[in-house]
């Protein structure tokens, strides 16, 4: 295919694994494995059944959602910390550290030995950003583990993962970066947002340029029960900050954007010739199935104006990032990936082996 297409990341969650873990109150629970794995072998098989050229386990074992799935249960947080506050009107809360030292309850590298196991098509693995984890650490600061000392046990754990991830054999890992956009609305000054664009970097310059051609950061307005927490942020006041950030993809949600000219204006204003945008093609929180014709036009749309040789498509976010999310159904989801695995394809098929009409 000419233009290369993968997905974000999770899938809704069978309701037989979600009433099951509502009945055992504890995600966690030891009999709810064999529900897992059978989540996860069907997830795996539904997705190869798309077409998908690329994969994933559909995070179907990450507790409770994609943002804290490495420290959910740790013994030394609290549950009142950062509020994510969505346009439905629910609130999503992170733990608060209490104390240090900061280390992973649990790594997104253990996920993808179990998907290896199971696929037979290249699998990328999700993991968290730093910028997001930092948000742990309170306002004030914890007695004898200053904030210093937790962004290096942070970093420490970040590169620790994602290299693991790489060496195990991901497609690409992928590092959520949802609260970029969301920076921005709770900081309009951009302060907060280049705090976050440094502190990852940080993490980034740790990884080579062979490494980094591996690595992909995606971005989107967030995505629950049919909402989001940032999508009223003009993409104006991030873009050119994220594509500041040392990774070699980047996966930008664009199918739910009003105005998705504007946008691709501002990509190719700031993508980097060494960088690789895949743009969203489809959107999770739409409850209407795209044509394959429809995802073809935005395709063709899209490479008017990015080089062909870094332009991907992808899904504009997870379908179902917090586990307990069902607002999107697994058929429902499948079926936007085929028709972005088909479009894509036919989009490709249309351009051949022409350069895309690059309008100014």
């Amino acid at each position: 295919m000419l233009i290369p297409t993968e997905p974000i990341g999770s899938i809704p969650r069978p309701s037989s694994l979600l009433e099951a873990i509502a009945k055992a109150g504890d995600a966690e629970a030891p009999s709810l494995g064999p529900l897992y794995d059978e989540a996860i072998r069907d997830t795996i098989s539904r997705f190869e059944e798309t077409g998908s050229p690329v994969i994933t386990d559909g995070e179907q074992r990450k507790y409770h959602n994609f943002w804290t799935y490495s420290v959910h249960g740790l013994p030394n947080t609290a549950p009142d910390g950062f509020c994510i506050p969505f346009t439905a009107g629910h609130v999503r809360r992170m733990p608060r550290l209490t104390a240090g030292p900061f280390r992973y309850k649990r790594r997104a590298d253990a996920y993808l030995e179990v998907a290896l196991r199971h696929a037979h098509a290249p699998v990328k693995q999700a993991v968290i950003s730093p910028s997001a984890l930092s948000l742990l650490y309170p306002d004030d600061e914890i007695p004898g583990y200053p904030r210093e000392r937790f962004i290096d046990d942070l970093l420490h754990e970040h590169e620790t993962e994602v290299r693991n991830c790489l060496a195990m054999g991901a497609h690409k890992v992928q590092i959520d970066f949802t609260e970029g956009r969301l920076a921005v609305k709770i900081d309009p000054s951009g302060k907060l947002l280049h705090s976050f664009i440094d502190l990852n970097n940080l993490a980034l310059s740790r990884f080579s340029a062979e490494d980094r051609r591996r690595i992909g950061v995606h971005t989107c307005p967030g995505g629950d029960r049919d909402s989001t927490h940032s999508a009223d942020v003009d993409y104006a006041e991030l873009l050119p900050s994220l594509f500041e950030l040392k990774a070699g993809n980047f996966y930008v949600a664009l199918a739910g954007e009003k105005d998705r000219v504007r946008v691709l204006k501002i990509i190719r204003e700031y993508l980097k010739p060494d960088q690789r945008v895949f743009v969203g093609v489809v959107a999770p929180i739409d409850p209407r199935v795209e044509t394959p014709e429809e995802v073809c036009d935005r395709v063709l749309e899209a490479a008017d104006y990015i080089p062909l040789e870094q332009l991907g498509t992808t899904d504009d976010c997870g379908f179902s990032p917090f586990c307990d999310d069902d607002s999107t159904t697994r058929d429902t989801a499948f079926a936007k990936i085929r028709s972005r695995v088909l479009g894509t394809a036919l989009a490709s098929e249309r351009i051949g082996g022409h350069d895309g009409r690059q309008r100014e």
